[in-house]
């Protein structure tokens, strides 16, 4: 199962746009230099946590018989780079046993680091639904983004944007599930909101059978109606009142549930011995 994301070209501005493309233009050969692959740390704002051990290899291979065709973009770290775009081609270049790459160096900042890599990611769609909603989190927590700021500046939409970060609600089984691309966005956003073992339940089912999305979202419509069904009643006005009286009598916070058949539980709590103290003395009184 393939997440597939629209996403719609963005200008990024002083030709950063050319610097992730899938061929160099002339302009990007010329500003390009040769870099020591020992001098280039990975981009700390990276969304991507796995790289396709297959494709890598399909890369490295590439390397080796053409070299590398389109430069990596960095920005200077005192004496060392940090990588900004283009991981894949840095690590199948030190597993060719390049000893340096071809790369750009630019000045750029660290919410321009950020909106980088996951642009790159997206236009390859290399990025999971997990992984995508995870860096719009960091936009919104680390550069006081809101929702609507991170749809502009990635080039989606806010709904997107809203659908993809819910996923992090989701427990991190299924989470994990959705990294391993064994669950599309589509069949994890009906969990959301759904008890944790059994969002899980349905989560594998799913795998297993081949659902739909359309058929997931049925499942857990189901799910959630049977919990609701067998959620307890609302109080009467009656049984309100009477747990207030008791909770004024006793001084302590008290539950009454009573069932149709007549019985039920009375639940008097407290967070100190000497509260339950007084509740004895008043019992012992009023017997």
């Amino acid at each position: 199962m393939v997440v597939k994301k629209t996403m719609k070209k963005r200008a990024l501005g002083r030709g950063l746009d050319a610097l992730l493309a899938d061929k160099p233009t002339p302009e990007v050969l010329n500003q390009s230099t040769k870099v020591l692959i020992s001098k280039i740390k990975p981009n700390r704002y990276q969304p991507r946590s796995h790289f396709d051990e297959q494709e890598l290899q399909s890369l490295t291979e590439s390397i080796r018989k053409e070299g590398v065709l389109m430069p990596i973009l960095l920005r200077a770290q005192g004496d060392e780079y940090e990588l900004i775009a283009g991981e894949r081609r840095w690590r199948a270049s030190q597993a060719a046993g390049l000893l340096d790459i071809p790369a750009v160096v630019r000045e750029v900042d660290d919410l321009q680091a950020l909106e980088l890599a996951i642009i790159e990611n997206e236009q390859r769609d290399d990025l999971t639904a997990v992984e995508s909603a995870r860096a719009y989190k960091r936009l919104i927590d680390e550069f006081s983004f809101t929702q609507q700021q991170v749809a502009e500046s990635i080039g989606v939409s806010r709904v997107q944007v809203s659908n993809l970060i819910r996923l992090l609600q989701l427990p991190m089984s299924i989470q994990k599930m959705i990294e391993q691309r064994l669950l599309t966005m589509g069949h994890a956003r009906p969990l959301v909101g759904l008890d944790a073992n059994k969002a899980e339940v349905l989560a594998r089912k799913c795998i297993a059978e081949q659902w739909s999305a359309r058929q997931m979202e049925k499942e857990s419509k189901r799910v959630l109606n049977d919990h609701v069904e067998r959620s307890p009643m609302p109080i009467d006005a009656d049984i309100a009142a009477l747990q207030d009286e008791l909770m004024r009598t006793l001084g302590l916070p008290v539950a009454l549930h009573c069932k149709k058949n007549g019985s039920g539980e009375l639940k008097i709590s407290y967070s100190r011995a000497q509260e339950l103290d007084g509740v004895l003395r008043r019992l012992r009184t009023a017997i």
